[in-house]
């Protein structure tokens, strides 16, 4: 099929849910994406942050296809050895006590608020059941995690929405805390609101909400689907902050491509679900697993979260020379650049026409390339991007 065949079926068998760019994507190797045409991309978008190790990386490649040969898939019922190997890698990693695997942030989210709301009720009863999100946040699309969005922008069209959610200013303490009541249960943050605009949370700011909620008993839950697995050149961004949430979500990179989330919370939380209270078909698949398994045993060394900071480093400082670049905010491998054109939709369209693949957030353009992307296919991304930005 040519490209044009390509989009004329796109448009009569998919629902158009999706704007996208002209770009049909066939095949990949490391930071480089080939299209229908042969015609090749350099990728500083690595799926939206889901590609950590890049595309088709050999360890990669080996551990799923060994994985896919011996079972692809069992049921929950039973002992899944791939699956506790995971799980217990996780938890040595990030300090957390438990972990319920599933299959998006959406799907994680989604059980960070069942745990924080039974956790709630069996201790303190009914009545006790919001959850406290910021404005400008994001959290997913299901209709629960819609709502748990702090963006007013998502509040239509599918009424009713899942109720008990109430949103307070980020990086304002004052109107944090007065949001804070006694039907209150759970605080639900990003640390840095990556499809908001990649704007980080200020550090005072997030060592006033962790102390308010361990003062009054108030689970403190962090959203690190785009922020964690070494994205951010900690394994968490919580890590950069100095906190220990009760409840941390995990998605896009974590298998390296896959479909997987992960909900981790500490041991206060370990027997708040008891079974029958939640669960899921595909959750903790073995052959996700075993592709989570390599990408946390590759992107957790010392030495790897080092070149992911510097390289984070090397892009900002090689930025900060481009013509038409207003501002720039990051963390390690998290960039937003945003223009002084305010053209950031234009400048991605005009990207993907000479071979680079980038991202927008808000107003921003947004790069969060393949934690394992070369200096070299840094060079020639940002080459392209300079030139588009010249123009």
């Amino acid at each position: 099929m040519n490209f044009e065949e390509i989009k004329s079926d796109e448009n009569n068998y998919l629902m158009h849910t999706y704007g996208r760019f002209n770009a049909a994507l066939v095949s990949g190797k490391g930071a480089k994406a080939v299209d229908v045409n042969g015609k090749e991309y350099i990728d500083f978008t690595s799926g939206i942050g889901v590609n950590s190790l890049g595309y088709c990386d050999d360890g990669w490649v080996k551990a799923v296809t060994e994985q896919a040969g011996k079972i692809q898939h069992m049921s929950n019922l039973y002992y899944s050895p791939v699956q506790i190997e995971t799980a217990k890698k996780l938890c040595e990693l990030s300090g957390a006590d438990k972990v319920l695997f599933c299959n998006s942030g959406a799907e994680a989210n989604e059980c960070a608020i069942k745990i924080a709301r039974k956790y709630s009720f069996d201790k303190y009863g009914d009545g006790r059941n919001k959850i406290l999100t910021l404005v400008n946040s994001f959290h997913g699309r299901t209709v629960t995690t819609l709502a748990a969005t702090g963006q007013e922008v998502f509040h239509n069209f599918f009424f009713p929405f899942t109720e008990g959610f109430v949103y307070a200013q980020a990086n304002d303490t004052d109107d944090f805390k007065a949001h804070i009541d006694e039907s209150v249960c759970a605080v639900l943050i990003e640390l840095i609101q990556g499809e908001g605009g990649v704007v980080p949370l200020e550090p005072e700011f997030v060592k006033t909400v962790a102390d308010v909620c361990a003062e009054k008993d108030i689970l403190l839950m962090v959203d690190e689907v785009q922020t964690g697995v070494s994205r951010t050149g900690q394994f968490l961004c919580c890590q950069n902050y100095g906190i220990k949430p009760n409840v941390i979500t995990l998605a896009k990179g974590l298998a390296g491509g896959l479909p997987i989330g992960a909900c981790l919370c500490s041991k206060e939380l370990a027997n708040v679900f008891t079974p029958g209270t939640h669960g899921t078909t595909f959750g903790g698949n073995p052959i996700a697993c075993a592709a989570a398994l390599e990408v946390l045993n590759r992107v957790s060394t010392d030495e790897f979260l080092n070149e992911v900071r510097q390289k984070g480093k090397y892009i900002i400082e090689k930025l900060s020379t481009f013509p038409n670049v207003k501002k720039t905010r990051s963390a390690g491998m998290l960039i937003g650049i945003l223009t002084e054109k305010d053209n950031a939709k234009e400048v991605a369209a005009k990207c993907v026409e000479r071979g680079l693949l980038v991202l927008t957030a808000k107003n921003l353009i947004r790069l969060l390339p393949p934690l394992t992307i070369t200096y070299e296919e840094i060079d020639k991304g940002l080459e392209i991007l300079k030139s588009v930005m010249e123009e």
